[in-house]
């Protein structure tokens, strides 16, 4: 129904009221932000204000069906937890949700895993986006999302492409019905300077149109040596009523992100006897004259019409350009380090720039209709995708001291001067496009027994320069789930789902591996507890993906990573607590037990841990109610990799990180905020999956927030 305009619809209404009250994580607003919605107080009216606020998650199959009853495992990380841990950035939040394991193995690249594979899919408010927007650059400011949503296993139902691993929703931020504010300035170790301002206010008398602006700026040096980063973020949005029947929402958001001092690639722990070598937290491989600056513009355009009580009509349009402009040096060994001379490493210093631009529009229609003497829910769509990526590079002459053999690590920052840098020539171009056109259904056969069947196609095609050949080929992909009460407060469920993906990875030609394909079974019980205040999922998964990308290397003559395609078989079960223990407590609690086959039927993939657990916990005092207390981390088991250029072992135990958060309500509007993170000083490489550097150690925060 449409968020402005009050109808009588007991389906959606009574779907609301059950994910309201089975996830305290869909309760965004609560008592310290003090951000109560408005109560209508006359129900013929046609704008209610309290109805922009959407409670019911539709990312993982675009139908209005509560987290409890989609037959599929989701988490969702809240603006309210984002902020109690201060996690202002993409990484820090998504540490938070259960079963995802966030790998940076470069200071400046990240990969997010679940279930063992790359989660390559995401959404923004439910659209799919193109299958490059996988791999995140730099830290993506969190401040403008009211919430993530993580959808685990295969959803290719809405966003075209499936992988065994899941998707990320990311919820943006909208207009609120009332004026409100916040400002909240920051201050942590490493000389972390944060200042923000979230600011929504009706722009009619009326209240039918509103609009948001979000901004954040954060400066900081780093316990690494030499690095330091810089981001700005602005985002706005506008939105209102068109007319009796519609809505329309446009907005538009920019980051600028610097960093100097960055790594690329990260450190060498091979010692050529074959023993690990062990480094100071701060060591880096870095150069004074490094840098990775990055600049994120996204806008979007969206209008909802209703037609009648029973459809809606939607259509929108997103745009994303991604630049990156970066000079960069690569330190890396053969024969593995001199264990007592530390000797051993050659340098490859390199300077590129990047464009990335991405268009996708799509068409879908909702509701609801009469079978079977029930009403059941039934979604179409159409989608176009194209993106475009050019990379260029800076050719330099490589018998300079850049290309050399490198001073007994660890350096210093001036260890080797910067090269000469010749004119800007393209290295490569790859144009993409994705037509999708898609259909899921919810049947409800009695009150207890039901189904969601969908089914989804894809035309995929990719052409550039200097990729390999062009590739264009289809792919239909079925969607199947279902759900049984066993009673009011248990469900259980089962789904299935193809996995069609297509890869951004190269071989070491330079040419782009072919779509990996596969199939995701999933099988659980989502239980109400605690007079539906806790939500419990137990979910047991099978995967099998073939020609799954797979990292080999690095390919100095071609300057690129490159990949070899692999099958494999993901395996295991996942638990998942979240909610309300009591009316000031709040918990989060999750495990994942994972097992991971190739081809052969052996162990792959060591550097995907196989058992993780997470956990938040956060209070109200009762004695003292202006006071919250909360405590949250995660603890991964033992990993190790081989190494690609010397073919040795590295290992890491196992570890645990701990977080924890005080607040203090000064006054109602007024709010003092403290932080502690890596709580027990854990030392720990924070990556396996291509090697990757030492964690942060314990450092602190301090905020405060204004609440106007």
């Amino acid at each position: 129904m449409p968020r402005f305009h009050h109808r009588t619809n007991h389906l959606r209404l009574s779907l609301l009221s059950v994910a309201l009250s089975v996830a305290a994580h869909a309760n965004a607003q609560t008592i310290r932000s003090g951000q109560t919605e408005t109560e209508p107080t006359d129900l013929d009216k046609v704008l209610v204000v309290a109805q922009r606020a959407d409670r019911i998650s539709n990312g993982a199959t675009n139908l209005d069906i509560p987290i409890k009853e989609t037959p599929q495992s989701i988490s969702v990380v809240t603006a309210d937890q984002m902020r109690d841990f201060a996690a202002n950035n993409l990484n820090d939040a998504l540490r938070l949700a259960t079963g995802i394991q966030v790998e940076e193995w470069e200071t400046n690249r990240t990969n997010y895993l679940a279930r063992g594979f790359e989660i390559k899919n995401t959404q923004v408010d439910g659209v799919g986006l193109p299958n490059d927007w996988g791999i995140v650059t730099g830290a993506m400011d969190a401040f403008g999302y009211e919430k993530l949503e993580v959808i685990r296993g295969a959803n290719g139902l809405l966003t075209g492409v499936g992988n065994a691993s899941g998707t990320i929703n990311y919820v943006r931020k909208r207009p609120t019905n009332e004026e409100r504010g916040l400002l909240g300035v920051s201050v942590g170790s490493w000389g972390k300077h944060r200042v923000e301002v979230d600011y929504s206010t009706p722009l009619t008398s009326d209240g039918r149109w509103a609009g948001r602006v979000v901004t954040a700026r954060e400066s900081s040096d780093s316990y690494l040596r030499d690095y330091s980063n810089d981001r700005s973020f602005l985002y706005g949005v506008v939105d209102g009523q068109v007319g009796e029947n519609g809505t329309l929402t446009f907005g538009y958001s920019w980051q600028q992100a610097d960093s100097d001092g960055n790594m690329w690639g990260a450190l060498t722990f091979n010692n050529a006897d074959g023993s690990q070598a062990e480094w100071d937290r701060s060591a880096s491989t870095t150069q004074d004259w490094t840098y990775w600056n990055t600049v994120t513009r996204t806008g979007f355009i969206e209008y909802a019409h209703h037609l009648g009580e029973s459809w809606k009509l939607k259509a929108s349009y997103n745009y994303r350009a991604n630049t990156s402009d970066d000079q960069l040096f690569f330190a890396y060994t053969v024969t593995g380090l001199d264990p007592v001379a530390h000797t051993g490493l050659v340098g490859w210093a390199y300077k590129g720039y990047s464009l990335m631009q991405s268009h996708l529009g799509d068409i879908s229609l909702s509701g609801t209709f009469e079978a079977f003497g029930r009403e059941q829910d039934a979604m179409f769509g159409l989608s176009l995708a194209r993106s475009r990526q050019d990379y260029l590079y800076n050719p330099t002459d490589s018998s300079s001291p850049a290309f050399g053999v490198l001073p007994p690590f660890p350096y210093a920052g001036n260890a080797v001067a910067e090269p000469d840098w010749g004119e800007r020539v393209l290295d490569n171009r790859a144009d993409q496009r994705l037509k999708r056109a898609y259909g899921a259904t919810r049947l409800t056969f009695t009150d207890r027994f039901k189904a969601v069947v969908g089914v989804n196609w894809a035309g995929y095609e990719r052409e550039g320069v200097n990729i390999g050949e062009a590739f264009s080929q289809t792919k239909t992909s079925p969607y199947a789930g279902l759900t049984f009460d066993f009673n009011q407060d248990i469900l259980g469920y089962a789904s299935y789902s193809d996995i069609y993906q297509p890869q951004d990875q190269t071989d070491i030609n330079g040419e782009y591996l072919a779509p990996t394909k596969g199939v995701n079974y999933e099988v659980g019980v989502k239980a109400q507890w605690l007079d539906k205040r806790l939500l419990t999922t137990l979910a047991w998964f099978s995967a099998k993906q073939e020609g799954l990308a797979n990292y080999m290397g690095y390919d100095f003559d071609g300057g690129r990573y490159y990949y070899a395609p692999v099958d494999v078989q993901s395996k295991g079960f996942e638990f998942e607590a979240t909610g309300r223990l009591g009316e000031r407590t709040q918990l989060v609690f999750g495990y994942t037990h994972l097992q991971m086959d190739g081809a052969d039927g052996h162990d792959t993939f060591p550097w995907a841990p196989r058992n993780t657990a997470n956990l938040t916990v956060s209070t109200r005092l009762a004695r003292l109610p202006t006071l919250s207390l909360g405590i949250g981390g995660r603890w991964q088991d033992r990993t190790w990799t081989e190494e690609s250029y010397t073919t040795m072992v590295v290992r890491q135990g196992s570890y645990a990180v701990l977080n924890a958060f005080a607040t203090w309500d000064i006054r109602p509007n007024l709010t003092l905020r403290a932080n502690i993170g890596n709580l027990g000083d854990a030392k720990y490489i924070n990556s396996m999956y291509q090697i990757g550097y030492y964690g942060a150690p314990r450092n602190y925060s301090l905020g405060l927030d204004w609440r106007f």
